[in-house]
C-alpha cells in the first residue's frame, strides 16, 4: 500500500567528521560526482526544501530536522519535541527561520511551524481521522501553499493555506476528479505535488491501474486529470516525482519501488502543461527514481537529474534519453538554481553536486 512504503531508521548522534568528502566510488565514469556532506544524524531523509544556495532545510525519520546556512557545510537541527516517533516526509522552508514539518504516518495527518530555526514548533494542523496519510507540499509562495493526502471518501485530500501554513482548510470534493481504486500519492520525496508561475499545480499519483497527473491552473480551484504511460497496476508503482521548468514543460518519474524493472516505463515527458504526456524509452539506468530535478546552466541546457534507491541518472535533452551516473542509493532531491543540486537519502546522507556529467 502507498502509505506503507519504506523501513524507519533509529537517528544517532555522529562524531565530528570532515566536511566534503568526493564520493567517487559512486561515479567512476560520469566525470561528475556527488560531494558528501555532513548532516551529523543516522535519520533517513526524504524531505528537502532549498531556499537559495546557502539555506536549506531537509526532514526524516525519528522526528528529525536540519537546516543549513553556508550551503550545507554544516547543519543545525534535531528532533521535534514529542515527535519522535514520526517520520517528516516533506518540509518547506521559506528562510532560515521559518519552515513547515509535515508528518506521513497511517491515521495521523500533523503539519507543524517553526520561525526561529526550530528551537520551538506550533502545530498547524491536526486530523487523526481514519484513513489520513501526507504525502507532499507545494507552495506558490511563502503565503499560498497546499498539501496533499491519500484519497478518502473517494477524492484526493487537497489542504490549502493562505498564511504560510498557520491555518489549513481542505478544498471541496466537487474540485476534484474521483479517484480511482487503489489511488494514492507517493511520500517517498515530498514532491508528487508540485507549483510552477503563480496559478499551475500539478499531482502525481500511482497504486491504481494506471498513474495519472491532475493539473490546476487557476491555483487550485479547479482540477483535471490525464492518464500517464509511466508503469501502474500494482499498489507499489506509479509517479514518485514531478518536476516543472515552467508551465508548459514538465517530467514525471516513477516506476515499482518493491520491483524496479528496467523494461518498463519510469519517465514521462509533457510540452504542454501535462495535458499529454510521452514515454522515455525503459533503461537500465532509471529502473526506479523517486525524485527529478531540472538543472539548469549554460553547459547542460536541457540537464536533468533523477535520483532513486537504484541510484541517479541524468539527461542532456530535457528527459527523452538517460545515462547512469552512479549507484548511489538517495530519496530526494532539489536545485538550488545555479545549476548544482541538493539531494538526500537514508543514514543521515547528504550530497551536493555542482555540475552534471558531459552528454
Amino acid at each position: 500500500m502507498i502509505t506503507t512504503l519504506f523501513a524507519t531508521a533509529t537517528p544517532t548522534r555522529l562524531g565530528s567528521l570532515l566536511f566534503a568528502v568526493a564520493v567517487a566510488a559512486f561515479a567512476p565514469d560520469a566525470g561528475a560526482q556527488w560531494i558528501q556532506l555532513q548532516s551529523g544524524t543516522n535519520a533517513s531523509f526524504r524531505g528537502m526544501s532549498v531556499v537559495n544556495q546557502d539555506v536549506a532545510w531537509i526532514s526524516g525519520t525519528g522526528g528529525t530536522f536540519k537546516s543549513t546556512s553556508d550551503g550545507g557545510k554544516t547543519w543545525q537541527g534535531g528532533t521535534v519535541p514529542g515527535a519522535e516517533s514520526f517520520d517528516f516526509r516533506a518540509v518547506q522552508a521559506f528562510s532560515l527561520d521559518t519552515a513547515i514539518l509535515m508528518v506521513s504516518a497511517q491515521d495521523t495527518g500533523l503539519i507543524y511551524r517553526t520561525t526561529d530555526r526550530g528551537r520551538t514548533w506550533n502545530v498547524q494542523y491536526r486530523n487523526a481521522a481514519k484513513g489520513v496519510f501526507l504525502d507532499g507540499m507545494a507552495f506558490f509562495d511563502s503565503h499560498h501553499g497546499f498539501a496533499v493526502g491519500d484519497p478518502m471518501d473517494g477524492r484526493f485530500v487537497i489542504l490549502e493555506t493562505r498564511d504560510g501554513g498557520q491555518h489549513w482548510a481542505r478544498i471541496p470534493d466537487s474540485s476534484l476528479p474521483p479517484s480511482l481504486p487503489g489511488d494514492g500519492a507517493f511520500a517517498a520525496s515530498g514532491t508528487s505535488l508540485v507549483t510552477c508561475g503563480p496559478k499551475d499545480i500539478w499531482l502525481g499519483t500511482g497504486g491504481a491501474v494506471v498513474a495519472r497527473v491532475y493539473h490546476s491552473s487557476d491555483a487550485g480551484q479547479n482540477w483535471t486529470v490525464v492518464a500517464t504511460p509511466i508503469s501502474a497496476g500494482v499498489a507499489s508503482a506509479g509517479i514518485f516525482s514531478l518536476a516543472c521548468r515552467d508551465a508548459k514543460h514538465l517530467i514525471a518519474v516513477g516506476g515499482n519501488y518493491s520491483k524496479p524493472d528496467p523494461s518498463r516505463v519510469t519517465v514521462a515527458v509533457s510540452d504542454d502543461g501535462g495535458a499529454t504526456w510521452l514515454a522515455a524509452k525503459p533503461d537500465s539506468a532509471i529502473a526506479f527514481l523517486s525524485g527529478v530535478s531540472y538543472l539548469h546552466s549554460l553547459a547542460t541546457p536541457g540537464g536533468v537529474l533523477a535520483v532513486g534507491t537504484e541510484g541517479s541518472a541524468f539527461s542532456t535533452d530535457f528527459g527523452r534519453t538517460w545515462k547512469r551516473m552512479d549507484r548511489l542509493s538517495l530519496n530526494a532531491i532539489r536545485p538550488r538554481g545555479d545549476g548544482s543540486a541538493l539531494a538526500a537519502g537514508g543514514r543521515g546522507r547528504v550530497v551536493v553536486i555542482d555540475r552534471l556529467p558531459p552528454g
